[in-house]
C-alpha cells in the first residue's frame, strides 16, 4: 500500500504541471485582458501598457509562466549580490532587487530613480523597469491579483477558501445522510410504495437545479415566512478563530445562516447517492457469496450491512471523490444567490474579469484537492472490498 501511494503521489506532479500549463496558455488566449477596462470607461493604451510591464504581461509567455513558477529572481537564473543589506540577483542586462525587477548596465542599478552600484563602477542613468515581486509557486507565492488591488491571491484564497469549504463539506455530508439510507430502503422494498416515492424524489432531485431551489428556498422561508435570513454567512473570518476559540460564538445564528444554502447544494447530492446506492445495492444482493451467506442463516440485517452494503459503496465512492473536490472549491451559483464571499464566485468573475492569477490560483488548488480526493478514494476501495489489491 506505502508503494502504491508513492507511485500515485509521484504522478501527481506532471498531471498538475499540465494542469497549470494549460489553464495558463488558455486563459491568456481568451480575446481582451485584464487592464482593458476600469469599470465602464476603457483605459488610455499608454496606462495598458504600464500596467502590463508591471504585471510581466508584455514578457514572452514562457518567460511569463518560468516567473510563475519559479518567481522572478530564478526565472534569470541570476547570481546574488549583497547591495546596501538587500538581496540583488543579477543576471543578462536585469536586476532583481527584493522581488521587483529592474534594468541594468555593467555593474550598476537603478531602483526608482535612485542609483546602487556594486564592484566599484560608475554609475550610469538608467530608467527602472519596475515589475511584480512573486516568488513563484513553487515556494508558495500565487501573485498578485489584478482585480484586487492591493491584495494577493494568498490573501483571496485564505478569506474565500474556509467558507466554500464549511458550505461544500456540510451539502455533502446531508447528501450522504440522505441519499446513503433512501438507497437501501428502495434497494430492500424493490417495487413497493418505499421504491417508487424514494426513486421519484430522487429525480426530482436531480432534475430541480440548485438555481431553481436557492431562489424558491428564499422566497418561501426568508420573504414569506420570516424564519430564515435570506443572505450572508453565520461567522466572519478567521473562522478557526471566531468559531472554535470563541466561547460567545452563535451557533444558533451560524446554521440559520446555512440552512438554505446547504440544503439547496445537498439536496441534489442526495439524490445522486440515493439512485447510486438503490442500483449498487440491487446487484450485490443478487451476487453469489450473499445468497451463500443467506444460506448459513446469518440475519437479514447482517448480510445486508456487513457484506452486501461494502461492496455497494464502490461506485458512491467512486463519485464521492472528486464531487467533493467540485464542492469544497465552491460554487458559484449557491454563493452568488446567497452573497457569499467563497470561492467560487471568485473563480467566475476571474474569467471574466481576465484576473489570470486568480484563475490560475483556484485551479491549482482545485486540482490539489481532487489528485488527493481521488487517492483518498482508491484507498477506501481496497477497504470496502478485500479482493482489490494494490500490492
Amino acid at each position: 500500500m506505502l508503494k502504491f501511494i508513492i507511485r500515485r503521489v509521484l504522478g501527481f506532479i506532471p498531471v498538475i504541471l499540465a494542469v497549470v500549463l494549460f489553464t495558463f496558455v488558455l486563459a491568456r488566449a481568451l480575446p481582451g485582458g485584464p487592464f482593458d477596462f476600469a469599470g465602464d470607461k476603457s483605459l488610455p493604451p499608454t496606462t495598458i501598457a504600464n500596467l502590463e510591464a508591471k504585471y510581466h504581461l508584455d514578457w514572452p509567455q514562457w518567460k511569463q509562466f518560468t516567473s510563475y513558477m519559479i518567481g522572478d529572481e530564478l526565472t534569470f537564473f541570476a547570481k546574488k549580490f549583497k547591495v546596501d543589506n538587500q538581496n540583488v540577483y543579477v543576471s543578462k542586462g536585469m536586476a532583481v532587487i527584493n522581488g521587483s525587477v529592474y534594468e541594468m548596465d555593467g555593474k550598476t542599478i537603478c531602483r526608482e530613480g535612485e542609483k546602487l552600484v556594486y564592484g566599484g563602477f560608475k554609475v550610469f542613468d538608467l530608467d527602472p523597469e519596475a515589475c511584480g515581486s512573486s516568488k513563484g509557486v513553487l515556494r508558495g507565492d500565487l501573485g498578485p491579483s489584478f482585480r484586487y488591488r492591493g491584495q494577493t491571491v494568498n490573501d483571496v484564497i485564505k478569506v474565500t477558501f474556509p467558507l466554500s469549504l464549511q458550505l461544500g463539506t456540510m451539502a455533502i455530508m446531508l447528501g450522504l445522510f440522505i441519499g446513503i439510507p433512501a438507497g437501501i430502503i428502495a434497494a430492500l422494498k424493490q417495487n413497493s410504495i418505499f421504491d417508487y416515492s424514494a426513486t421519484f424524489v430522487a429525480v426530482l432531485g436531480v432534475s430541480v437545479p440548485s438555481l431553481v431551489m436557492a431562489p424558491v428556498l428564499i422566497w418561501i422561508f426568508a420573504v414569506n415566512l420570516s424564519w430564515l435570513p435570506a443572505a450572508s454567512w453565520g461567522a466572519k473570518p478567521p473562522y478557526l478563530e471566531n468559531m472554535f476559540l470563541n466561547p460567545g460564538f452563535d451557533w444558533v445564528n451560524y446554521f440559520t445562516h446555512a440552512i438554505m444554502p446547504v440544503f439547496a447544494m445537498g439536496v441534489g447530492f442526495s439524490a445522486i447517492f440515493a439512485r447510486l446506492t438503490r442500483a449498487s445495492l440491487l446487484q450485490v444482493v443478487r451476487e453469489d457469496y450473499i445468497r451463500t451467506a443467506r444460506a448459513k442463516g446469518l440475519k437479514e440485517s447482517v448480510v445486508v450491512f456487513r457484506h452486501a452494503l461494502r461492496n455497494s459503496m464502490i461506485p458512491v465512492i467512486t463519485v464521492f471523490g472528486p464531487l467533493f473536490a467540485a464542492v469544497i472549491t465552491g460554487s458559484m451559483v449557491i454563493e452568488q444567490i446567497f452573497g457569499l464571499n467563497g470561492m467560487g464566485k471568485h473563480f467566475i468573475n476571474s474569467i471574466t474579469n481576465r484576473d489570470y492569477p486568480i484563475l490560475l490560483g483556484v485551479m491549482l488548488v482545485y486540482t490539489l484537492i481532487l489528485v488527493s480526493a481521488n487517492l483518498l478514494v482508491d484507498i477506501i476501495y481496497g477497504w470496502l472490498d478485500p479482493r482489490i489489491s494494490y500490492d
